[in-house]
């Protein structure tokens, strides 16, 4: 299929910077589009730059798979897909274009869509990778039923390249929704919280919800006649998709303050609290963003207390971004690193100084 990707394999380039950088046992940190620095620790190491291992390797639309190779960027890819009429649902962001397939996910970050599609993980078939013994390897395939014991492709989904260099990505696609709608109503966070539950119970056809200003918003998606339907039940405020867009970009004018940016996962019936700063909650109430000047310990416990766990997205303000992972946990990371890279050689300490 004729595309508009450049058609680049770097492979032989990626593996003799990985074979010299083990000659020299010099660390490497692996970039793309560099689009999510921000999120985990620096990484004083050489650099490992993807960018140029670009193109589409397999794609027949019937069969709703696609295989790109790393550095092939995420917009085109949407777009290509968009041509066909198809996507990747977990809606993951590319801010302005730059960001890279691998990168979404080597960090899994999804978009407002996520809690109704699914994760960024939920959607890798297959990945190949380069290993920290210098080997190209393929894992998992193209077809949902090809994987034989665990699943190493999908581990590598939320890894933060501390694991291996993605080389080439399958992914599972769908086809876009037939119809779309997005509307709003000016009620509070706790009334939100109430009608997305209700909403929930009736399982209308929500696939974004959020609310800030004391306005909610709401996306339907699905059949023609199921998003009328809803749309009638609900007699909400017809607005833009442009919303979603801008909320998955942090471009809403929420994330434009200059206070510390905090992502807390929670249960999405967890009442609201009292935080120290402004809050946006997306993913129906699962996912909330904090703008806050309050110190990170702070932050963690009210995140701790509503069962859930948070993360900076702000550079510079927490040495450990991540949520700090018990003793257990973190024992088995470790085990984990020094059996796929003994010699911490991929983005060492890029998750937590200890891995």
């Amino acid at each position: 299929m004729t595309t508009n990707i450049a058609d680049q394999d770097q492979t032989e380039r990626l593996l003799k910077q990985i074979h010299e950088a083990m000659a020299r046992r010099t660390p490497l940190r692996i970039r793309g589009g560099d689009s999510k620095r921000h999120l985990g620790r620096p990484v004083d190491a050489d650099e490992l730059d993807t960018r140029d291992h670009t193109g589409v390797v397999r794609y027949d639309p019937t069969e709703l798979v696609i295989t790109v190779r790393a550095g092939t960027r995420l917009q085109d890819l949407n777009n290509l897909l968009r041509a066909n009429d198809q996507h990747l649902p977990p809606e993951a962001p590319d801010y302005s274009g730059v960001a890279t397939v691998a990168g979404m996910v080597a960090a899994a970050v999804a978009g407002p869509r996520r809690p109704w599609a699914g994760s960024v993980r939920d959607f890798v078939l297959g990945c190949r990778v380069i290993s920290a013994q210098g080997k190209h390897l393929r894992f998992g395939g193209e077809v949902m039923k090809n994987v034989a014991g665990y699943d190493f492709s999908r581990l590598l989904a939320g890894s933060h390249g501390c694991l291996g260099v993605i080389t080439e990505v399958s992914l599972k696609v769908l086809p876009l929704p037939r119809a779309s709608q997005s509307l709003c109503l000016d009620v509070d966070a706790d009334s939100a919280l109430r009608l997305l539950a209700q909403w929930k119970r009736e399982n209308l056809p929500i696939s974004g919800a959020c609310h800030w200003d004391n306005r909610l918003h709401i996306r339907l998606e699905g059949g023609r006649a199921s998003v009328e339907a809803a749309c009638a039940r609900l007699n909400a405020t017809p607005i833009s998709d442009q919303v979603w867009e801008d909320l998955r970009e942090h471009r809403l004018p929420f994330f434009q303050t200059p206070r510390t940016l905090w992502r807390l996962s929670v249960p999405a019936t967890t009442a609201l609290a009292d935080f120290p700063g402004d809050v946006l909650l997306d993913w129906g109430g699962a996912q909330r963003w904090v703008k806050s000047d309050a110190p990170a310990r702070e932050i963690r416990c009210i995140a701790a207390a509503l069962r859930g766990h948070a993360t900076c997205y702000t550079p510079g303000v927490d040495d450990n971004p991540f949520e700090p992972l018990p003793p257990e946990i973190l024992r088995l990371h470790q085990r984990l690193k020094a059996q796929l890279d003994p010699a911490r050689l991929f983005n060492p300490g890029r998750m937590y100084a200890e891995i």
